[in-house]
C-alpha cells in the first residue's frame, strides 16, 4: 500500500511498507495530502478515494476506542 506521508519542499515522500520513496511532488495530483492513499499509473501517482476513505475511518474507530 502507498500512503503519502509527507512532503519536503518539492519533494514527496511516500510509505510503502518499511520502504519510504522520494519522489518529484508535480507526479502527484494538485489535491493529494498527507495520508493519502495512492496508486501508481504510468509513472504518476492517483488518490485512490475510496481507500482513503476507508483507511480514514478506520483511524477514527481506532482513536474513537481508545479515547472514547
Amino acid at each position: 500500500m502507498l500512503i503519502l506521508e509527507r512532503f519536503e519542499e518539492n519533494i514527496a515522500v511516500i510509505e510503502n511498507g518499511e520502504e519510504h520513496i522520494k519522489t518529484d511532488r508535480i507526479r502527484l495530483p494538485e489535491n493529494a495530502k498527507e495520508g493519502d492513499i495512492l496508486i501508481e499509473i504510468n509513472g504518476r501517482y492517483e488518490i485512490d478515494s475510496i481507500q482513503t476513505q476507508k483507511r480514514r475511518e478506520e483511524i477514527l474507530k481506532l482513536q474513537d476506542s481508545l479515547w472514547g
